[in-house]
């Protein structure tokens, strides 16, 4: 067994922002013929800290050889409020110029996070019409959940975007505000969405399948484990063979592997809102309290994931192959 690692130290909130990167501390060379994306979660926060981590991910990508074909965006995309519908000046400042067209040119696939539906009366259908603009976007989220398989001929990944803003799941994070109104995804929408998931799981996908959904299932970070997706989504990956389960909500960069499951559990939840403690409820191959982002490569023979802090240094590298074997890389 690998041996295992749990960092608790925060990262400086200073995000040493001036650093010049050396190359061996950044992006490293793409694999032959991979697909790369990238992933950030709970990035919303209009703080310095989303932009220091934002400038991070833009000189990354500078030193790719190829752009991302595009990036996850795991919710809580905006926080704070103030998102009063399309033409709200938090599109420009926090999406468009945040994360600029000219280095990050390919989609932004976006799901809704509980702060999406919280913040502003209706933020989460704002963020649904902004994907619909006529004048187009990179911002895409046909749906509260969808597929997307990459790339579209011969595809090596098959990614299924989740909503986990479930009513049990909402109320207990929001107290008082969860009495003023409804802050999640209506029951029959739960309903359909769940069916909708068995439905893609049990047809044709690329030789790895991910999951994306803000709340983890598994998590070492404060709010713990989620209990109704540990109930109802757990089983459907073991039982589909999902290799990755990909969410953000705690705030921080983890990696876990539970005995007796296939499917590796990572939260990239580092990207620009205020960090949060570590705990020890499983064993972890990594677990730190720090800003920054995560890098997947893709094959039809291997899947490549990164966690990057703000300044481009690799924390933490795994890999996995399609017979759901993994190590660290």
């Amino acid at each position: 067994m690998n041996r295992r690692r749990l960092l608790k130290t925060a990262f400086c909130s200073s995000l040493a922002l001036g650093l010049n990167l050396r190359r061996s501390e950044a992006a490293p060379e793409a694999g032959a013929g991979s697909l790369e994306l990238l992933a950030i979660g709970d990035f919303g926060s209009a703080e310095e800290s989303q932009w220091a981590v934002a400038r991070g991910m833009t000189r990354y990508t500078k030193e790719l050889p190829a752009p991302p074909v595009g990036m996850l965006m795991l919710g809580d995309n905006f926080y704070g409020g103030g998102m009063d519908g399309v033409n709200s000046p938090r599109w420009k400042k926090g999406f468009e110029d945040c994360y600029p067209k000219e280095v990050f040119p390919g989609p932004c696939w976006a799901i809704l996070g509980n702060h999406d539906y919280a913040e502003t009366a209706g933020q989460e259908k704002a963020e649904l019409d902004y994907a619909k603009r006529p004048e187009g976007t990179r911002w895409t989220m046909p749906a509260k959940y969808y597929r997307v398989d990459l790339p579209k001929e011969n595809p090596v990944i098959t990614l299924l975007f989740i909503d986990t803003d479930w009513e049990p799941i909402n109320r207990a994070i929001h107290g008082k505000l969860a009495e003023q109104r409804p802050i999640w995804m209506t029951e029959e929408e739960k309903k359909a969405q769940m069916s909708w998931l068995e439905k893609e799981l049990q047809s044709k996908r690329a030789p790895f399948t991910a999951m994306v959904g803000h709340h983890p299932v598994f998590s070492n970070g404060p709010h713990n484990d989620t209990k109704e997706l540990v109930d109802e989504i757990a089983p459907l990956l073991e039982k589909y063979g999902v290799h990755l389960y990909l969410g953000g909500h705690d705030h921080d960069l983890q990696h876990l592997e539970l005995e007796g499951r296939r499917t590796s559990f990572v939260i990239s939840g580092g990207g620009g809102r205020r960090l949060t403690d570590i705990h020890e409820n499983h064993p972890a191959e990594f677990a730190q309290a720090v800003f920054g982002f995560s890098h997947l490569s893709i094959t039809k023979d291997k899947l490549l994931l990164r966690h990057i802090d703000a300044n481009g240094k690799l924390l933490h590298a795994f890999e996995k192959t399609p017979d759901f074997k993994w190590k660290t890389a």
